[in-house]
């Protein structure tokens, strides 16, 4: 935890320090909805404590994501184009959803275990043998991307192309990640692209060709299943195809990749849950619920109030931005009991990571989940030691809690 009491959460830079947990225990305990003015913006009030980030979360009718659910202020032009089924409310979202959420459900993403698993031993198989890894670069970043282009149907050799563009959209204030960092570079050219970002048109001019692909032999794949009419028989625009699959791409890389990562962390600093965890993977399932509470790797999202209302004892305005940072709320000593204690038998684990019964609860919750077990079962018993290897490096994002490289020392069992 940085000791930082008064840390900026608005500066991506305090962020490649660590989470400034110190501040949002002082937003919690003093002022749990807090407003903060922007350099640029409008200013926005700050939802720290976990019962108000629940009271937003699930009120769809009055705090909206129509128009944005990151800080950034679009133009209706910019929120139009950008516009994917996380800027859409019920019932238009649930009404979206229903469309591509069956390959997503849990039952059918447990059918996809033993191909996770087949995955995931390929993976350490290939870096079998090597004694001085990159975890992020070696382990978490191939596995999430190789299953969800199992999902999509496209080619194993284009994972790596595709998890770069995810990396450059969400680490789109990153200068490793992108060339157009949005807060230091001119990026008006590509506003009317998701995040701002050159890597968007890259990513819209490979789905469309996808998209004439299968067209033409359609196949048995998410990317066929978005392409085909409703009952109604609606289909979706390209503009909406385009921004779905931008939005697959994304959120079912990076925010995977980084949960492992933040495990891995977490074991290091905690070997005696990596032992137990080694001898009794039946823990493994609340061992997850952990990492993903630990990681709360998506740290926040915006709604918009569409009326008049009070929260945490503030007015809330018409027009004002309400941000809730899960962040916070997954630290929150009125709902956790010693939340800074990391703990693989926490339970209950009603973590918000990936938006706890909201609206817009994670579409990718049950694979997410997934592909962490089979991770930890298949790694840790190939195991005989592990050990930090150097400085961790951490994403520059006020929006995605990263780590973007961890190097580590193994010796195989």
């Amino acid at each position: 935890m940085t000791a930082d009491r008064h840390a900026n959460i608005i500066d991506p830079d305090v962020y490649v320090r660590g989470i400034p947990h110190a501040t949002f225990r002082r937003l919690r305990d003093e002022d749990p909805v807090s407003w903060w003015d922007e350099p640029e913006g409008s200013g926005f009030w700050a939802v720290t404590r976990y019962q108000d980030v629940l009271g937003v979360s699930h009120a769809p009718r009055t705090f909206s994501t129509a128009h944005g659910i990151r800080l950034e202020e679009m133009t209706l032009e910019e929120t139009e184009a950008r516009r994917s089924m996380m800027e859409i409310d019920p019932p238009d979202h649930t009404r979206y959803r229903r469309r591509v959420q069956l390959p997503f459900s849990r039952r059918e993403v447990l059918a996809y275990e033993q191909a996770i698993r087949r995955l995931t031993r390929s993976v350490l198989d290939e870096v079998r043998g090597r004694t001085s890894l990159d975890f992020v670069d070696d382990i978490a970043r191939p596995l999430p991307m190789r299953m969800l282009g199992k999902l999509l149907g496209v080619p194993d050799e284009d994972g790596p192309w595709l998890a770069k563009q995810a990396d450059a959209l969400l680490g789109n204030t990153d200068r490793e990640f992108t060339t157009h960092p949005v807060d230091l570079v001119d990026t008006d050219r590509y506003r009317l692209m998701p995040f701002r970002s050159p890597a968007a048109e890259r990513l819209f001019e490979y789905a469309e060709a996808q998209a004439r692909s299968r067209l033409e032999r359609p196949t048995n794949d998410v990317i066929s299943d978005l392409l085909n009419p409703t009952v109604q028989g609606e289909h979706l625009t390209e503009q909406e195809f385009n921004n779905f699959f931008t939005l697959l791409v994304v959120a079912g890389n990076d925010t995977t990749r980084y949960t492992m990562a933040a495990a891995i962390e977490a074991l290091l600093a905690d070997r005696e849950s990596m032992a137990i965890l080694r001898d009794h993977p039946a823990l493994l399932p609340t061992a997850v619920e952990e990492f993903l509470r630990w990681s709360t790797v998506t740290m926040h999202f915006r709604r918009t109030a569409v009326a008049d209302t009070e929260l945490g004892g503030r007015r809330i305005k018409a027009g004002d931005k309400v941000v809730m940072w899960f962040i916070s709320a997954d630290f929150d000593e009125r709902q956790f009991d010693d939340p800074f204690r990391f703990d693989i038998r926490r339970d209950p684990n009603e973590h918000v990571a990936f938006g706890l019964k909201s609206p817009h609860k994670c579409l990718g919750e049950h694979l997410a989940r997934l592909e962490i077990r089979v991770l930890f079962e298949e790694l840790l018993p190939r195991l005989s030691d592990i050990r930090p290897a150097g400085p961790i490096e951490r994403l520059r994002s006020n929006f995605v809690s990263g780590i973007k490289h961890l190097p580590i020392e193994v010796t195989w069992g």
